[in-house]
């Protein structure tokens, strides 16, 4: 057994460990490497790849499967960087050997366990392992951001940003953005205030940090209580939950933020809560904020804007525009202009019952007269309660098609009183989630983004996906199911070309790249998340693992 480990040790000698920036800005033209969350920094989650293609999708059969020892639950996405393949999940950091899913090394995460109290759906982490100049950054459910050593593991340095014991917790992926750290924060539903801040990589040094809800004084703070409700402010939501994207032209991070706390307005007087439910282009190297989008003010039904920011440009009234895609929580699909946070376009993909529609020239969403009649002290039922659960979409630049999960659950909503606990929860509300009988728990679906004609969608009557998308080149879409199964889609129908079981749910997006030439497509496995949770229970199992397939050769 030694030996073999000292020849495994040796053969990785020759690997180079440093990644560079300019690697991070070209990812997806080295397809041995995917070095970045979404398959770049403008998280298309759309590669070039075309060896698996919808002629030969029915001979993929899995190559390796890895355990991830873990039971709470897999959102991250794979990293591959000079055949080495990094995940991460809320109690490892792995190093696994892509051509035989050996282990290289494993880190056991460090923190509290009490931060699991406050933590409610367990140590998750949503994005991938972080990687940059040799090293590899992650965050700790316990509210701590650190870097370890790409070859060998061992921690460089550890940085704690924010008291667990207050509502915060660490669930997502740092960013590297023009050499700087870019590191959000959870704890939204929770008595928190949303911040996103800069490190320096090689330090840990803190460099920024943009709070998500102004101090009274600062811009934006007039829309809030700050007179009646001194303290609203302080602990007010807009947590910055989920990745973030990066133009490295504009140089702008683009990172959305959470709902405003809580969602009872009578204790936010009805202000419209700026910066919550909004999302924020930064300067990476300042924090500064260049420009907002406020989707939802006075957000009240726990509309999260921290949807994926998708970066692509679209042809609009004849000219080119860079435009950033969201396909927000609250059951519109946004297109902006990046540079400017100005909306184009904003259509419903699921039901919509909260508002008629957006109006493009101020923003605002048109209310119909659900808040009001919750206001009065009725039980409403809200379209949508999410319209995606926190999953990447996919764009083609060959077909200027979105692809995306639904969901199909209304939430059923009464307000109530709400007392002030520091770390608990901050919600104001009383609900149920249910799916509408005899209706699909959900769709996979194909948008035209400007329009927002749905092209095709397939219902999934049992469950709907909490898995991101994944378009190729070779015209497939690849996702996943709550009941196990990785699956590839006709691009142009939605038509299951392939699936496999894996032994727990699918939560998690997909990659794909080569290694030595060949194709490959990997996954993580692990049901896992409050929702995800609540909709399958026990009929899945728990259970991390990862899965890589390739074509079985004919």
């Amino acid at each position: 057994m030694k030996k073999i480990l000292a020849a495994l040790l040796c053969s990785w000698c020759g690997l180079g460990w440093g990644q560079t920036a300019e690697e991070l800005l070209n990812d997806g033209k080295n397809t041995e490497n995917v070095t970045t969350f979404g398959m770049g920094y403008d998280l298309k989650m759309y590669s070039p790849l075309r060896q698996i293609n919808k002629s030969n999708a029915r001979r993929l059969v899995p190559i390796w499967s890895f355990s991830l020892a873990n039971d709470m639950g897999e959102h991250s996405q794979p990293t591959v960087y000079n055949g080495v393949m990094y995940v991460v999940n809320g109690n490892w950091t792995f190093a696994i050997d892509v051509a035989t899913g050996r282990q290289i090394w494993r880190t056991p995460v460090q923190y509290e366990r009490g931060a699991l109290r406050v933590a409610t759906s367990g140590a998750l982490m949503r994005g991938p392992a972080t990687i940059y100049e040799g090293k590899l950054f992650r965050q700790t459910v316990d509210a701590h951001v650190l870097a370890l050593d790409m070859k060998t593991g061992k921690e460089i340095w550890k940085q704690k940003y924010a008291e667990w014991k207050e509502g915060y917790k660490g669930v997502i992926a740092p960013l590297i953005a023009n050499g700087v750290l870019i590191s959000g924060m959870g704890g939204g539903d929770s008595t928190t205030r949303g911040f996103v801040e800069g490190y320096d990589p090689h330090t840990g040094k803190q460099l920024w940090r943009r709070y998500t809800i102004p101090a009274p004084g600062e811009p934006g703070s007039e829309t809030w209580p700050n007179q009646a409700k001194p303290e609203a402010w302080k602990y007010g939501g807009g947590a910055t939950w989920q990745y973030a994207s990066y133009d490295p032209q504009l140089d702008l991070v683009y990172i959305g933020t959470g709902n405003a706390e809580p969602y009872n307005p009578t204790f936010r007087d009805g202000a419209d809560c700026l910066y919550t439910a909004s999302t924020l282009a930064l300067r990476p190297k300042t924090g500064e904020m260049v420009w907002y989008y406020q989707s939802v003010p006075n957000d009240s039904f726990d509309f999260d804007a921290t949807a994926e920011s998708l970066l692509a440009e679209l042809r609009v009234d004849g000219q080119m525009r860079k435009v950033l895609i969201s396909a927000h929580k609250n059951g519109f699909l946004y297109v902006l202009d990046r540079t400017s946070g100005k909306p184009i376009a904003a259509n419903p993909y699921v039901k919509v019952n909260w508002a008629t529609h957006i109006d493009l020239k101020t923003g605002r969403p048109v209310l119909t007269d659900l808040l009001d009649r919750a206001m009065k002290g009725e039980t409403v039922n809200v379209f949508p309660s999410r319209g995606t659960n926190a999953t990447l979409i996919a764009f083609s630049p060959k077909t200027g098609l979105v692809y995306l999960n639904s969901w199909n659950f209304p939430r059923l909503m009464k307000y109530v009183d709400f007392k002030f606990v520091l770390g608990s929860g901050s919600t104001g509300i009383e609900s149920t989630m249910t799916t509408p009988k005899d209706e699909p728990a959900g769709y996979h679906m194909a948008i035209e983004p400007l329009t927002g004609k749905v092209a095709w969608q397939v219902p999934l009557m049992e469950f709907a996906s909490s898995a991101g998308m994944l378009a190729t080149d070779g015209g497939l879409l690849f996702t996943g199911l709550l009941t196990g199964e990785v699956v590839a889609l006709d691009q142009d129908s939605g038509k299951m070309l392939w699936q496999f079981k894996t032994g727990s749910s699918v939560n998690a997006p997909p990659i794909t790249y080569t290694h030595k030439g060949r194709q490959y497509v990997s996954v993580l496995s692990g049901r896992g998340g409050s929702i995800a949770n609540r909709v399958v229970t026990d009929s899945v199992p728990t259970g991390g693992s990862v899965w890589t397939f390739a074509l079985m050769p004919e």
